[in-house]
């Protein structure tokens, strides 16, 4: 009998080919556990709101009242909701066509995405379009469309960094194409080389593969470091002159731990560096509501800004996301809350600033604790947090516990983490889920436990990891990099 459609053997080839360890053999493993009973520290995903951080009041506010606008009529509603949230949501539920459970453009209601085009002229000093701003179910979603719409088979290439984000490998596979790695140098802060750029994009055309565009992901994911304006200029020069499309991954804006590389924007790079370059490089940039001091990851909201992209290409892509009627509409308020907050002398101002820089100095003050306490560990060695929600230490696995691993039948890393998850209900992720050099192994974990639970968490690591190297470690003992 021949095998039915949804048979393991019938289903598509891509879909097996793509895979993403964020929610992978750990994570399953540690939801098993914790049925069991076993109290499980999730740090494998930059869920903020999971691991204890309290919503921001404002936007919370403004939504719940879009949500049930009856609560608008009612004459108490001034001493629930301050005046400025009210205003604000009658404001949005005027930009919708019958409230928040009423389909929006395609594209996202008119209103937020003009919002979202002035945020970025006040970011980034140069005028924005809202006909080419998408909002998007989440910055994941924007990511996966503009994709789709630019591999069109196995011989199209786009560059990631290694390691990245298991989003764009994934994707990448589903979609049929190829992953071109460019890899970043974990000795030099995790710093991008344009001479590995060149050698990765000349291999890949030697294979005869098509590279047509590179992601970056500022600040990184998993690896935490932020990129330099002059970085960033080196890649779009780059991309203009190897006629690369750019997809920028800027979700983790609001997230930098430190004063000497702030937050710039590609977008502001590329208009920054005149002509010919700022009207031929082709920019596609993403942002979203689930980092920085909002963390709501669950809303799924996001957008992309189009720059530099023809008006043929940008009606096929319109087409794709009419596929789906509707972006989530709750999202995009938080979108439009997200980047128009309140302003000084608006009645919820110091509230948000209180909240919001709150959130900030106590995830600066936890990347501290988090790089620090690895450092402290006998084989691992860890990069200071530039920005993002993540710490990506090497472990130096002694040969004995390679060989343990292989015997199993498990990637040495894979090994480490769930002898980690088992013994403490510590859930991270491999480094292999996001690619890494032959021979090194590191692990993923969310700066994002709070504070207070910080000392204990570390302390149970380091224990675990001195009993591991003790364990499989020769009297030669490791030494670092």
């Amino acid at each position: 009998m021949p095998p039915k459609p949804l048979d393991y053997v019938s289903i598509n080839e891509n879909v097996k080919k793509s895979q993403y360890a964020v929610r992978g053999e750990l994570y399953l493993r540690a939801s098993e556990l914790q049925k069991e009973g076993k109290k499980i520290i999730f740090t494998n995903v930059g869920n903020p709101h999971a691991l204890g951080q309290r919503p921001l009041s404002f936007p919370r506010q403004v939504v719940a009242l879009c949500q049930a606008p009856f609560l608008l009529d009612d004459p108490n509603v001034g001493l629930i909701f301050p005046a400025d949230a009210i205003a604000r949501a009658k404001h949005y539920l005027s930009l919708t066509t019958g409230g928040l459970g009423a389909y929006s453009d395609s594209r996202g209601l008119p209103g937020v995405r003009k919002e979202v085009a002035e945020f970025i002229l006040r970011r980034d000093g140069y005028p924005s379009d809202p006909e080419l701003i998408y909002l998007t179910d989440g910055a994941s979603k924007g990511v996966m469309q503009i994709l789709n719409t630019i591999i069109s088979g196995q011989d199209d290439g786009i560059l990631v960094p290694v390691p990245q984000y298991p989003l764009y490998s994934a994707t990448i596979a589903l979609l049929g194409g190829t992953l071109v790695p460019y890899y970043l140098e974990e000795t030099a802060n995790w710093g991008l080389d344009v001479n590995e750029l060149q050698q990765s994009i000349e291999q890949a055309r030697f294979k005869g593969i098509t590279v047509k565009a590179m992601v970056i992901i500022n600040p990184g994911n998993p690896t935490g470091q932020c990129l330099s304006e002059a970085n960033l200029r080196e890649i779009l020069q780059f991309c203009y002159q190897e006629n690369l499309a750019l997809l920028g991954d800027e979700v983790y804006q609001q997230n930098i731990y430190q004063d000497e590389r702030p937050f710039v924007s590609s977008k502001k790079v590329l208009m920054d560096l005149g002509l010919p370059i700022s009207k031929e490089v082709q920019l596609i940039s993403f942002h979203s509501v689930s980092k920085g001091y909002y963390g709501e990851c669950g809303q799924r909201g996001g957008y992309f800004e189009m720059t530099n992209i023809p008006p043929e290409t940008v009606d096929e892509i319109y087409k794709v996301a009419s596929i789906a009627l509707s972006p989530n509409v709750p999202a995009q308020i938080f979108m439009g809350v997200m980047i128009n907050p309140p302003k000084p002398g608006d009645i919820s101002y110091d509230q948000f600033v209180r909240e919001s820089n709150g959130i900030l100095e106590s995830l600066r003050r936890r990347a501290r604790i988090m790089t620090d306490g690895f450092n402290n560990c006998r084989n691992v060695v860890c990069n200071f947090t530039e920005g993002a929600m993540y710490s990506f230490p090497q472990i130096r696995l002694p040969p004995r516990a390679i060989e343990a691993a292989k015997q199993a039948g498990k990637v040495a890393d894979v090994f480490y983490c769930l002898k980690l998850l088992e013994a403490t209900g510590i859930s991270t992720v491999p480094g292999s889920g996001f690619g890494q050099k032959e021979g090194v192994f590191h692990l993923r974990t969310t700066i994002l436990p709070a504070e207070e639970d910080m000392p204990p968490i570390m302390d149970s690591f380091k224990k675990f990891n001195d009993e591991f190297m003790e364990q499989y470690e020769d009297n030669r003992g490791y030494s670092r990099l």
